[in-house]
């Protein structure tokens, strides 16, 4: 059987050139979690392109990897820059100074870029794509920071080195040795890009699907570690750093340890090796009291350090625990009755798979009566919300499009919301018609004896059953998963007898079905 299907929507994607076809959303779980259905990430695709200004959109696969690469280079910056300050004195070898210039071509074009992308509004509905909005957000927030932490000290450093190398004469070489000091001191404001990482993090975490809720927390769980590695990391460097600026002094830890000479792998890990020691109040790593103000002060910013460690991990520890999503904690035990009910009833594996597709579907991972939601809260705002949820879907019918606000208002309150997988048959020909259905999100089969047609977002059906209650004249079957929202024909005949006026409109309307058929 043939069927004109609508275009998916790769089409607006196949139809632009191949770099723009990279800037657009793609349907993937995220999106679909966030924008319904695979027309309405179609209309998203369209509204962007019809922007004609290239954005990179949030939910773009270009923008998935740019961050995923963005954030190994980050956290890659942030290990290497303090070890090459505090370690390395001057002979980082020309890898080094490579990836320095490279990770600081990198954040400047993330600068520019960020003009550029796309924002997740608050509500996670539609993504910002207006340059000017776009602009405006970034000036006030991000801008300043990022241009800092992207100040390319790599070039300085590099060409610094080359002068350096070139110079034979011993004052000159004095002085670019400073020079150097004082340059390789200055790149610590790239420690900035911690700012970069942790945002990094929160754009994955806002991106992923939220029914996922065992990524979210791996990511979490994961910055979290990353960032009192880095604690821990910089806390080691600076052991070493502030007597490498003194010129090791004769009664400095290093030359106690004879670390004058060793390798760095040896001078790096005796130093995370003390400043652990001291971040977790144990005396392995220092023997001996600090033997000059300055060694006492770097064990006292380590003490502190090491207790803001502690309150991180403790008060993160029990925000995971406390702060866990009640709603998806009834999901989980309902999830668990249901499985065991299942169980009992010994039904088909093919079956319990649906149920629980149709769940998490309806659900999205969070169990809440809607019913009993809306009972709780006044007559006027149950109107307000479901005027906001199924308004526009109501007055998309014609035949409901000239009747008065209040007779509207009185059928929103009739709604009921329902969900179909893939495959399910929403109605059937013949059968009694006790229902019409308002199209939220999805596409739908609409098959008569003659025709056929396909229905998505925004569209209806069964509205004949309304003012007949005859049977219905077609079948109608869900081609993807459909949200929707059902009107019955006692709860529509019902909220009639309020409106004479209304019913007597629509009985004419009906003889009029009646005898054109």
């Amino acid at each position: 059987m043939n069927r004109s299907r609508r275009p998916a929507v790769g089409v607006p994607v196949a139809s632009t050139c191949g770099w723009k076809a990279l800037l657009l959303p793609q349907q993937n779980r995220q999106s679909l979690y966030v924008y319904g259905s695979e027309v309405a990430v179609e209309k998203e695709c369209i509204r962007q392109l019809q922007c004609g200004v290239w954005v990179i959109h949030p939910f773009s696969q270009i923008r998935s990897y740019y961050i995923m690469c963005m954030m190994a280079i980050t956290f890659l910056n942030l290990i290497g820059i303090p070890m090459e300050i505090a370690f390395l004195d001057g002979r980082s070898g020309v890898g080094w100074e490579g990836f320095n210039v490279f990770s600081d071509t990198l954040f400047l074009i993330d600068v520019a870029l960020n003009f550029r992308m796309g924002i997740i509004s608050e509500d996670s509905e539609v993504a910002i794509l207006d340059l000017k909005q776009i602009r405006l957000c970034y000036l006030r927030t991000w801008f300043i920071p990022d241009v800092i932490a992207a100040f390319p000290i790599g070039y300085i450093l590099l060409i610094a080195d080359l002068q350096f190398q070139s110079d034979p004469n011993s004052s000159k070489a004095s002085r670019m040795m400073r020079i150097l000091m004082f340059v390789r001191i200055l790149s610590l404001v790239r420690l900035l890009r911690v700012s970069r990482l942790v945002r990094f993090f929160n754009e994955v975490e806002k991106i992923s699907n939220a029914n996922l809720d065992v990524v979210r927390l791996f990511f979490r769980v994961l910055s979290l570690f990353m960032m009192i590695f880095l604690l821990c990391h910089w806390n080691g460097c600076i052991q070493y750093f502030i007597p490498m600026l003194e010129e090791f002094p004769s009664d400095c830890w290093i030359r106690r340890e004879n670390l004058m000479n060793a390798t760095v792998g040896e001078k790096y890990s005796f130093g995370v090796f003390r400043a652990l020691s001291q971040m977790i109040a144990l005396s392995y790593g220092s023997t001996e009291t600090p033997t000059n103000e300055t060694e006492m002060w770097i064990v006292m910013v380590s003490m502190v350090s090491g207790a803001l460690m502690y309150t991180v991990l403790v008060a993160n520890t029990a925000a995971i625990i406390t702060e866990g999503d009640p709603t998806a904690q009834a999901y989980k035990s309902k999830i668990s009755h249901l499985e065991h009910y299942m169980t009992f009833m010994k039904l088909p594996a093919d079956l319990q798979l649906r149920i629980n597709k149709y769940y998490q579907t309806r659900f999205g991972g969070k169990w809440f009566d809607e019913r009993d939601i809306l009972n709780l809260v006044s007559s006027s705002l149950k109107e307000e919300i479901l005027t906001i949820m199924c308004a526009r879907l109501v007055y998309k019918v014609p035949m409901f499009q000239s009747f008065n606000v209040n007779f509207i208002n009185a059928l929103l309150v009739k709604l009921q919301h329902e969900v179909f997988q893939e495959g399910d048959f929403i109605i059937r020909q013949s059968a009694p018609g006790d229902r019409m259905f308002f199209i939220e999100h999805g596409q739908v089969l609409e098959e008569t004896e003659s025709s056929q047609r396909e229905l998505c977002d925004g569209d209806y059906f069964g509205e004949t059953c309304l003012l007949t209650k005859g049977k219905h004249v077609s079948t109608v079957q869900a081609l993807t998963i459909c949200q929707a929202f059902s009107l019955d024909v006692d709860s529509f005949h019902s909220t009639l007898d309020g409106f004479p006026d209304v019913k007597t409109e629509l009985n004419k309307i009906a003889l009029q079905q009646q005898e054109s058929v």
